[in-house]
């Protein structure tokens, strides 16, 4: 059977392996670390954003 008559009878699937993800395979990002929750990686988004986390962080001290 050749490669397109396959295709034609199976489908082609695009995702990996399948089954279900462990906890080891967590999506990592950015937007935790301390630099990006601080704003000190030079992005004036990321400061503008720090600084209403800040701002929410101490609204209810005293």
């Amino acid at each position: 059977m050749d490669d397109f008559q396959k295709i034609l009878e199976n489908g082609i699937s695009f995702g990996r392996g399948g089954g279900p993800r462990k906890e080891d395979d967590k999506v990592k990002t950015k937007a935790k670390k301390k630099k990006y929750v601080t704003g000190a990686h030079g992005s004036g988004s990321a400061r503008q954003k720090a600084k209403y986390r800040e701002q929410r962080a101490n609204r209810h001290k005293k």
